[in-house]
């Protein structure tokens, strides 16, 4: 493996670890492995890094530094710091974990849920004035459009609940099913 170096100072073999773990989840994720890696090494960075240091530090082009600083900074994952003496930009990562959870999650609904939303709410009107459209047909695309709008409103109020609170309820996992009505289920 080639071990990644900061001015010549090998990173920790964890540091290193998970820079490359994260770009990879990041593929995964449908997020460019450079973004996810330049996102893991400046939230694990003490100081504000500049995109030199992070184009040396990852050995990635400075163009493609340039880029994904542009598109962390769009998802409000990663903020610029002045540095006196300093005119470049300098770049730290949010460290708090549920305003990380948060900055995505809203991201991807603005992304993913929301232009779904007005696509069923279009495919449903027409659907429901368009005579070849069979009754199978347009119960699927109003059962799709109840679901994608049952996840949106989750969404919003989960987003409301405060980070303790969610916390809380996270750690809670299945035992809140205890408060919910007995029925039958196909839950383990």
């Amino acid at each position: 493996m080639t071990e990644i170096t900061d001015n010549n100072v090998l990173l920790p073999m964890a540091v290193q670890q998970f820079v490359l773990h994260w770009g990879e989840m990041g593929g995964q994720w449908g997020v460019n492995r450079s973004v996810a890696q330049i996102h893991a090494l400046l939230y694990l960075s003490e100081r504000p890094l500049n995109a030199e240091e992070i184009s040396d530090t990852l050995r990635i082009a400075r163009s493609n530094t340039s880029n994904s600083l542009k598109e962390l900074l769009g998802w409000k994952l990663i903020r610029r710091v002045p540095m006196m003496g300093d005119r470049r930009d300098h770049y730290e990562a949010e460290v708090d974990l549920m305003q990380m959870l948060t900055r995505i999650a809203q991201g991807r609904k603005e992304r993913e849920i929301d232009p779904a939303v007005a696509a069923l709410k279009i495919c449903t009107d027409e659907a429901r004035d368009d005579p070849r459209i069979s009754a199978v047909a347009r119960e699927r695309i109003e059962a799709m459009r109840d679901f994608v709008a049952t996840i949106d409103d989750w969404y919003q109020q989960m987003i409301a609940i405060p980070p303790s609170r969610l916390m809380l309820l996270i750690r809670m996992g299945k035992r809140v099913l205890a408060f919910l009505p007995k029925g039958k289920s196909k839950e383990a």
